[in-house]
């Protein structure tokens, strides 16, 4: 029994260390996903979506630092019962999503592994078996360091999970798992898988009043779009800073447009208020949102490669050859 309390206490504590990690490098992808779960057409709780952002981050962090803390064994009673709530949130969620086909994605793992509801169920019915093993036999979960070392080490986790998260809120996501990385070519993710499933990167339009410039702007070496995927949401702050860099890359003969979801005559006023040297294109809002984690941010292609990505805050660091 010692042995399979161990064996559940490491697959228990690795899992979700990794589930809260891919979401930690990537909070606002979280965020979505809990306006999305928020929404009239789930569980019809529209007064917590302006709270889905710090909803997404407490939980995440409950995650990973409840994973750290059952490896090392930090307070067994007070980390088994968290972690045996936290799946049966998980679980009826995911129950509910499966069962009424509401969201086709949990999102459990982020971006980086993509389950289906019912598949996200299972898995956390097999959580809730290993974890009610440990809440059963937590007398057996012993502190692998003696003293105050698992404390320091659950306080250090803390403030290093604390600290990643304003980083990526700030800048972009540290690792990025979306078909719009850097690096990844837009043409290539457009095929269709042997399958017959959906791209990973579909909904891509950039269209003027005339037609859809995706195509030719996907064939061009130099093109900087710069995203503001919703007008209302966005840092105004950051305008000055596009306008800036949007007259560099002109001179440097990069093509510039803005990309919007937003409405035309809206644009139009943000275009003069701020002198904007581009003309808007529109694209869908969840492609502009999984396109760049950042309202503005700024997106270069070469030919349709994805080379380098920026938030506003950081658009002085692109390199404009």
């Amino acid at each position: 029994m010692k042995i399979l309390v161990q064996i559940s206490r490491i697959i228990v504590g690795a899992l979700f260390i990794f589930s809260g990690f891919v979401k930690l490098v990537d909070p606002i992808g979280s965020q979505y996903k809990f306006q999305e779960y928020f929404s009239e057409s789930v569980l019809n709780m529209e007064f917590l979506v302006p709270y889905a952002l710090p909803f997404a981050v407490l939980l995440i962090i409950a995650e990973i630092l409840l994973g750290v803390m059952i490896l090392i064994g930090y307070k067994p009673k007070f980390t088994v019962w968290s972690l045996l709530i936290l799946t049966v949130i998980f679980l009826f969620l995911t129950w509910y999503s499966a069962f009424y086909n509401k969201v086709t994605d949990c999102g459990c793992f982020g971006d980086a592994i993509k389950l289906t509801p019912w598949e996200t169920f299972y898995k956390n019915v097999i959580l809730i078996v290993l974890i009610m093993l440990l809440v059963i036999k937590v007398e057996l979960i012993k502190p692998i360091f003696k003293g105050k070392i698992p404390k320091l080490i659950t306080f250090l986790s803390l403030a290093a999970f604390l600290y990643i998260v304003q980083h990526v809120l700030t800048h972009l996501p540290i690792i990025d798992f979306r078909a719009y990385a850097v690096g990844k070519n837009l043409q290539e993710g457009m095929e269709y898988p042997e399958d017959g499933s959906i791209p990973p990167v579909h909904d891509f339009v950039l269209e003027n009043s005339q037609q859809d410039l995706a195509p030719i702007l996907l064939e061009k070496e130099k093109v900087m779009l710069i995203i503001v995927y919703n007008l209302q949401k966005a840092d105004k702050n950051g305008f000055p800073a596009m306008k800036q860099i949007a007259e560099k890359a002109t001179k440097n003969g990069y093509t510039v447009y803005g990309v919007s979801a937003s409405f035309t005559d809206d644009l139009l006023a943000v275009t003069k208020e701020y002198n904007l040297p581009f003309e808007f294109l529109f694209c869908d809002e969840t492609t502009l949102k999984t396109m760049i984690r950042a309202n503005p941010g700024v997106m270069i292609l070469n030919k349709g490669t994805v080379t380098q990505k920026k938030n506003w805050v950081d658009v002085d660091e692109l390199e404009l050859k």
